[in-house]
């Protein structure tokens, strides 16, 4: 079956014609701009103002060293292994909470720092960082 005039039957004819698809587009355009008003649903309120400045406070923080020997040292300051839970769970009790910096000696037995590691844990510490220097 071919499309064409009567005059001409050999000949297909290979347009589109667009009008009705203008017509269409231009219908469904002004149902648009019609309905978009109707759908939009809003309550009036008036909405508290907040600004969105980022706080200043840094948290600060607790250096925890192990040397050679396994003794802990708590900001410089040489503790006991007991008073080293409480220290740090007082530490954590701090808003906001302050980061724990772990340095242990090169020398020092692997277990002493995992001790102080499961005391920060326990503690409830939540950020907890390891201090090294840099291979020259």
């Amino acid at each position: 079956m071919a499309f064409g005039t009567q005059d001409d039957t050999d000949e297909v004819m290979n347009e589109i014609n667009m009008t009705p698809l203008v017509d269409v587009m231009l219908v469904l355009l002004i149902i648009f701009i019609i309905t978009v008003p109707v759908m939009k649903h809003s309550v009036n309120i008036d909405l508290p103002r907040a600004t969105n400045e980022q706080q200043l406070i840094k948290p600060e923080t607790v250096r925890l060293s192990v040397d050679a020997e396994g003794s802990y040292f708590l900001n410089e300051a040489k503790i006991a292994d007991e008073d080293l839970a409480p220290r740090l769970r007082a530490a954590a009790a701090q808003n906001p909470q302050p980061d724990l910096h772990i340095r242990g000696d090169k020398a020092v037995r692997y277990e002493r720092v995992a001790q102080a590691m499961a005391a920060a844990q326990q503690a409830g510490l939540r950020k907890i960082g390891f201090i090294t220097e840099p291979k020259n």
